[in-house]
């Protein structure tokens, strides 16, 4: 699928986490992938959780700055969770942040959804099509989230969220670049709801959380508000905390939680 592959080599890699660089036509380039894999024998089908990060970051960050890898492994140890690997991609590293949605001749939304995916099953024999697939992320990676799993419920089994821009007007928070930039043909597109709202009938399971002392946090509560309004099933959470690392390094431990729940 790739013209290219460049893959981290074992011997240089620390704590379970190797680097995949791959030239995506979605990107029109390279995209890397920042990956996590138990070091377990027999390992075979295991799900995949897509981790996305916020504006400002990369595929290094959820790693480098919440240390995922090393607290998943623990609760694999510890028999919390059952054995998964994490893909930690660039969201196409555009502007201040692509918010993971087509635009501007590029297709951020396809590059997680086709190629991250495929990348990690092409260079990872424990993941394959088989693998149940789940997806996470902070701030415009929680709005990724939210938005390509509800969009993609026939890929994705479950999403869990943090601290989540659930409307894309709320990209002018973060970034310098316009918001005529992100604009979508279907303006429905650019909304969590709206989009929960046409695939009603068809979700996955649904859970986002929000700190009490987050920017977001009025947002978060609207769109828990017309959920329940809606009535769509979905769990809604908060915690103490900001629009921040040590909020995002505790409160991702419950994301794998939530995933772990739907793992046959």
């Amino acid at each position: 699928m790739f013209r290219t592959i460049e893959k981290s080599n074992p011997a240089f890699e620390s704590n379970h986490l190797s680097f995949i660089t791959v030239k995506s036509r979605n990107l029109k380039g390279r995209g890397d992938i920042c990956l996590f894999v138990p070091p377990l024998e027999g390992l075979k089908d295991i799900p995949l959780v897509i981790l996305l990060h916020g504006v400002y970051g990369s595929a290094w960050v959820w790693s480098q700055k919440a240390g995922v890898h090393i607290s998943t492994w623990e609760m694999i140890q510890k028999d919390e969770l059952k054995p998964m690997a994490i893909a930690m991609p660039s969201d196409g590293l555009w502007g201040d942040g692509s918010g993971y949605l087509p635009h501007s001749d590029y297709d951020f939304e396809k590059w997680i959804v086709d190629d991250v995916t495929s990348a990690v099953m092409e260079n990872v024999a424990s993941v394959s099509e088989n693998s149940e697939l789940f997806i996470s992320g902070l701030s415009m990676g929680g709005f990724g989230a939210l938005r390509l799993g509800i969009k993609y419920s026939d890929k994705f089994k479950a999403v869990s969220a943090h601290s989540s821009i659930t409307e894309m007007e709320q990209m002018s928070l973060f970034v310098e670049e316009p918001l005529t930039a992100y604009e979508q043909n279907n303006k429905r597109e650019e909304s969590v709801l709206e989009l929960a709202l046409d695939r009603k009938e068809h979700l996955p399971e649904l859970r986002f959380d929000c700190g009490t002392e987050d920017l977001l946090i009025n947002q978060n509560r609207l769109l828990h508000k017309e959920l329940n309004k809606a009535q769509i099933a979905h769990v809604y959470e908060e915690f103490n905390g900001g629009h921040e690392w040590d909020y995002w390094q505790k409160h991702i431990k419950d994301s794998l939680r939530f995933f772990n729940k739907f793992i046959k």
